[in-house]
């Protein structure tokens, strides 16, 4: 059984029991687009203990607003929700408390015209109260009723409008847009993990590069990603000839990073150059910027620990920031150097922003074609040895243990992965040669 086939199945069940039920909300959208829907969600009549009646194998997930998780087959679930009206919403983000009503109502309290609209599957009929199929052909992003009022219900839907504007392309109907753009600094009332899931969202899509310029026009990054501001209007190239501005040049890179790619490697091309206006010099030729990659290594991790992002995330993100553009060098680099960016992790995608960033300045990719070559030719065992000389050895090899250890151990491995030290009788002459530069 589908999970389409299994939502039918439950329709049908409240149907037989005299309720009304109808698929609801994204759902409706994406089939109406002809996309397969991630969930399907039902809206009924029945009360919540009616609907548990009727379906043993269910969990509330929500009871007191109306919402019961129906479980099908592994690993099929439907969630099914009473038709309601909310009742204020004074925390910004839920409703203090729900009435249970009709469709049309329930259409009502929804968020934008696309996303209210119901469908009865077993009549294949469409039911929209809110002029969600007009705006839909339209290519419009409208929100039900009066924009403040639904977005003073939740403030997230701001940032979701944003994000569902940019994924469906579509445009944000004036009046929305308006309302978004005046409410935006409200946003920070929702907490750091939802910001960071609908951000999640908008970069994996492929059209990101607009929906981060939307976030920007519309007064959301001055909100959530204040660092990113100083970037507006920062020239590029040399200064008698300037070839636009660094925000533009970060848009550039979102857009050349293509589809499939990770949530760090998009977060970090967003902030990749966030450094920049922090650091910037003049020359008479030239722009400088000297040291910006740690600068925004910094600022990268301070905004992930903001984002509340997990420690795997944030580390990595921090990385791609601060070796955005140490691999320009890599044919010059030592191989005791190269070799552990090679072999780390995130290389994938570390290749992946470097080349982005080098198309959008026009430059040669060549650094970046180069390492890929060498990641074909090297084994694993090329690019991380094992060690030949340990602390144990040198406390073997007469030395008493102390700070000079990590030193020559680092010195060792250095010559190790430039192929001068390959045994341990070596790496202990090279040993006692720093030993005895040292006296």
């Amino acid at each position: 059984m589908t999970e389409r086939e299994f939502a039918i199945s439950v329709v049908k069940r409240l149907h037989e029991a005299g309720y009304e039920a109808l698929w609801a909300g994204g759902c409706v959208r994406d089939e109406l687009l002809g996309r397969k829907p991630e969930d399907y969600d039902i809206a009924t009549n029945a009360l919540p203990e009616q609907v548990r009646k009727l379906f043993r194998r269910s969990i509330a997930v929500g009871a007191s607003f109306g919402v019961i998780e129906v479980l099908g087959p592994k690993p099929l679930t439907v969630e099914v929700a009473t038709f309601r009206s909310d009742v204020s919403y004074s925390d910004g983000r839920h409703p203090d408390a729900v009435i249970f009503s009709t469709a049309q109502d329930d259409a009502l309290r929804r968020d934008f015209t696309i996303n209210g609209m119901f469908f009865d599957p077993l009549n294949d009929r469409l039911i929209d109260f809110v002029g969600g199929q007009g705006d839909l052909r339209a290519k419009v992003l409208r929100a039900i009723g009066k924009p403040p009022e639904r977005f003073r219900e939740d403030k997230l839907r701001l940032l979701r409008g944003v994000r569902i504007a940019t994924c469906f392309d579509l445009e944000i109907e004036p009046v929305t847009a308006a309302a978004i753009k005046a409410m935006a600094g409200e946003i920070t009332v929702v907490s750091a993990e939802r910001i960071a899931e609908e951000l999640r969202k908008l970069l994996l899509h492929s059209r990101r590069a607009r929906g981060v310029e939307l976030l920007r026009e519309l007064g959301l990054i001055a909100a959530l990603l204040p660092e990113l501001l100083p970037m507006v209007g920062l020239p590029q190239g040399p200064p008698a000839a300037p070839t636009g501005d660094l925000w533009e040049h970060v848009l550039r890179v979102l857009d050349l990073l293509g589809e499939g790619i990770s949530f760090p490697l998009a977060l970090a091309a967003l902030l990749h150059d966030v450094g920049k206006p922090r650091t910037v010099g003049r020359t008479p030729d030239r722009y400088t910027f000297y040291y910006h990659e740690h600068v925004g290594a910094r600022l990268a991790s301070d905004i992930s620990l903001r984002l509340k992002l997990s420690n795997d995330d944030r580390a990595r993100i921090a990385w791609l920031v601060e070796k955005h553009i140490i691999l320009c060098d890599a044919r010059q680099m030592r191989t005791s150097k190269l070799k552990p960016l090679l072999a780390h992790p995130g290389i994938g995608e570390l290749l992946a922003l470097h080349r982005a960033d080098a198309r959008a300045w026009g430059k040669s990719e060549d650094h970046v074609d180069y390492c890929e070559f060498l990641l074909n030719e090297w084994t694993d065992a090329d690019l991380n040895p094992p060690a030949i000389l340990t602390g144990h050895d040198l406390t073997r090899h007469g030395l008493e243990p102390g700070p000079k250890f990590k030193l020559l151990l680092d010195a060792v491995r250095e010559a190790q992965l430039d192929g001068q030290v390959k045994d341990k009788q070596q790496a202990l002459e090279l040993v006692d040669r720093l030993l005895a530069e040292q006296q």
